[in-house]
């Protein structure tokens, strides 16, 4: 199907689903309206459009509420579940400036894993527009399609890619060696959440060393590591370097002389990420990890390519930040 993108665009950015489905991405008419009550709160469905079965509907915020969180959001599903097993909610809020797409795939013996796609006014959409034209018909494809083909085709646009997973495994791997070097910290469920604290940093680290905004150098941490030891000699990296980036130059928007020869050209980022974590504060002094776990660690993150635009996912060596949310869930 030839799919006009200027008005997906267009659609999307004025927040007519109907025109979107229907007129864009062939999608049938519907007429099944809900109302589903949650927490002492009614919420509309306003269907949208829908294919063999599966309805899209709006859900708009009531007026004068605020923007459902995450677990309204999920219980709103879950009401809709009841009487429309396959369906895609779009969740904005009153000023028309926000948009969550969410889909919740559901496998026998599995628990319900919700799939989330966020737009805001100002944004470019570009990410969202990749995946709905995944979910666009044409009148040659109508003859044999099933509900079966059309919840296929909204996993295709919605779920996580097969390589994200199996990235997890992998890191799921990594985490386990890398909790095998980290000293200094007494007792086993702190140290691994020690380690889940510094992978889930560094891989925020590979997102932005990929785009060139530390020092210009895409391999920035293997180099600064190289680097140190050159100077330093072994097992300096985490103690004189990382630990500098991370609460001196990512969390410190003015640094002193010396931080800036250490680190060279690095942006402020204003975020707790980079903040101390409460392990750091109890028993920073005493931390230790040597060289040996970051050379096993990047070359485990260097055998990808690491996108920070959300882009579909084209083979199995490339990386989005999807990947980030997937570790976190």
């Amino acid at each position: 199907m030839n799919i006009n993108v200027d008005r997906l665009r267009k659609q999307l950015h004025a927040f007519d689903f109907r025109k979107l489905f229907i007129n864009e991405l062939g999608w049938d008419k519907a007429n099944t309206d809900a109302t589903v009550q949650v927490d002492g709160q009614d919420y509309c469905l306003q269907a949208v459009a829908q294919k063999r079965g599966l309805v899209v509907f709006h859900c708009p915020t009531p007026a004068g509420q605020p923007f459902p969180d995450y677990a309204i959001r999920r219980k709103i599903d879950a009401k809709a579940r009841k009487t429309f097993h396959e369906h895609l909610i779009i969740f904005t809020d009153t000023a028309n400036t926000q948009q969550k797409w969410q889909w919740v795939r559901r496998e026998p013996g599995k628990p319900s894993a919700g799939r989330e796609i966020g737009f805001g006014a100002g944004q470019s959409g570009e990410a969202l527009i990749q995946r709905l034209q995944t979910l666009a018909f044409s009148l040659e494809e109508e003859e044999g399609l099933t509900i079966v083909d059309v919840t296929s085709r909204v996993r295709t646009g919605f779920d996580l890619e097969r390589v994200t997973k199996r990235f997890y495994e992998r890191f799921k791997t990594e985490h386990d060696a890398f909790y095998k070097f980290l000293q200094g910290i007494p007792e086993e469920d702190l140290q691994r959440w020690y380690v889940s604290v510094t992978l889930n940093r560094l891989m925020f680290v590979y997102f932005i060393q990929w785009k060139g905004f530390l020092d210009g150098d895409q391999h920035y941490l293997r180099n600064r590591l190289e680097r140190t030891r050159r100077q330093l000699g072994e097992d300096h990296f985490y103690s004189d370097f990382l630990c500098p980036l991370f609460f001196e130059g990512f969390a410190i928007k003015e640094r002193d002389p010396q931080t800036r020869a250490l680190l060279g050209n690095v942006p402020y980022l204003n975020g707790g990420i980079f903040q101390r974590h409460q392990l750091e504060e109890r028993f920073g002094q005493a931390i230790r990890i040597p060289d040996a776990a970051f050379t096993r660690l990047f070359d485990f993150f260097d055998g990808y390519n690491w996108h920070l635009d959300e882009r579909p996912l084209r083979d199995d060596r490339e990386i989005n930040p999807d990947v980030l949310g997937f570790i976190f869930e």
